[in-house]
């Protein structure tokens, strides 16, 4: 079983990759592949609605999310890391996530892949940037791999995060809590069926004039 390993920082040495990095260890000493992509230092632009991956299966704009995509699709679960910036996740990293589980949707199943997120600060906000990361999950049907504190390490610099022991020790739990869910679930699969998801219904609620 892979990992991806989502990296949404442009500093690939940095607090985030640190983080990422202790869970990645875990992943590998419990027997899962992770393979890491970095997007935080490539220009990525945002959604722009045209719906162009509803008839071609591929977001418009050719560039890392469509590379990503294949990635995803063989992945049986994703981790994706993030330096808190004004509360929220890096610019580069949130139109990324947008344009690649929105393009996605009609030719990715996601049900059941087990997602976690990552995220670094100085200070503060990075409980909103890690809600925020988690939104892509829980709109896909996959479950969120938990550790024994919010996902988050600390520091201006990488060599901070060394010091931020219950942040490392966050990171390793995380590992072996999504080692040990994606094993779960693949061993489930084998008996029984991945819930079927309903998808009929789209309900918009608009006011007459």
């Amino acid at each position: 079983m892979k990992v991806l390993v989502i990296n949404g920082s442009p500093h690939l040495n940095g607090c985030t990759d640190r983080g990422l990095r202790e869970v990645e260890e875990s992943l590998r000493d419990n027997g899962i592949e992770v393979e890491r992509i970095n997007v935080g230092n490539k220009d990525v632009r945002g959604c722009i609605g045209c719906q162009y991956c509803r008839t071609h299966g591929k977001c418009v704009f050719n560039d890392c999310v469509n590379e990503t995509a294949p990635k995803l699709k063989e992945a049986a679960g994703v981790l994706i890391g993030s330096p808190v910036y004004y509360a929220g996740v890096n610019g580069q990293l949130h139109a990324f996530l947008d344009r690649l589980f929105y393009s996605t949707a009609g030719t990715i199943d996601k049900t059941m892949k087990v997602g976690a997120a990552v995220v670094s600060s100085r200070r503060a906000g990075s409980t909103s940037a890690f809600d925020e990361i988690n939104k892509y999950f829980t709109i896909s049907a996959m479950p969120i791999a938990s550790s024994t504190y919010w996902n988050e390490v600390h520091g201006f610099t990488a060599d901070d995060v060394e010091d931020d022991l219950e942040g490392l020790q966050t990171m390793r739990n995380l590992g072996r809590n999504m080692a040990f869910l994606l094993k779960a679930i693949d061993m489930a699969a084998k008996v029984s069926a991945v819930p079927v998801q309903e998808r009929g219904a789209f309900t918009s609620f608009h006011t007459e004039g």
